[in-house]
């Protein structure tokens, strides 16, 4: 078994990194900065590889991780600070594609938060799904931008006619990121959930609270 003091040293270290590889709190300003590539670009580095890298580390190392409660419990916190004010953010963004940057970045902590309370399996479930929506919400977003001319909100309207099958697909991705039955992101997200409530009834390593 592995000393408990080496356990915490060594994963907080590694979680300064995957701090700022996955854009959590705080440091998580440089993710919607990073948006001004074509939309292609950021559907794949941005929804399915790059961002989710630092995600993918801790799972993978998740062993050393489970020795070491105080650093779960550090990741859950900065968790839900990162999920929360992420989406607050995304509310006032102008820019459509800085919207769903902000998106990603709370739906990353999402997936930090399932880690966080003792299930592997939901952080990487919601990873796998989170790429799927979130590259068909990219690419969406590119097909308007093109067709606009512009990426703000308030050029935009009544796309719904002129734009229906970018309409359609982008509403299923919307609805998945919200967490609609019976599309992917509803059982990847309530598998978070449920994962979240095994640990507050005391049932995995990291503090109940």
């Amino acid at each position: 078994a592995a000393d408990p003091t080496v356990a915490t040293v060594a994963s907080g270290l590694i979680l300064l990194g995957v701090l700022g590889k996955s854009a959590q709190f705080p440091l998580h300003a440089w993710l919607p900065d990073a948006m001004a590539g074509p939309s292609p670009v950021s559907a794949l580095i941005h929804a399915a590889t790059m961002v989710a890298a630092g995600v993918y580390v801790v799972a993978r190392l998740y062993p050393m991780f489970l020795a070491s409660p105080e650093v779960l419990t550090g990741i859950a916190v900065i968790a839900c600070v990162t999920m929360l004010g992420a989406a607050l953010i995304a509310l006032v963004q102008s820019d459509l594609k800085r919207v769903l940057a902000w998106s990603t970045v709370s739906q990353l902590a999402y997936m930090m938060a399932a880690l966080a309370v003792g299930s592997r399996d939901a952080a990487v479930f919601h990873l796998l799904s989170h790429a799927f929506f979130k590259a068909l919400l990219f690419l969406a977003a590119g097909a308007v931008i093109h067709a606009v001319g512009s990426g703000v909100l308030s050029d935009m309207g009544g796309l719904r006619r002129t734009m229906p099958v970018t309409f359609v697909t982008m509403t299923i991705g919307l609805l998945a990121l919200v967490g609609v039955f019976p599309l992917v992101g509803f059982f990847s997200k309530e598998s978070v959930l449920v994962a979240a409530e095994h640990a507050a009834s005391g049932e995995e390593v990291v503090a109940p609270w």
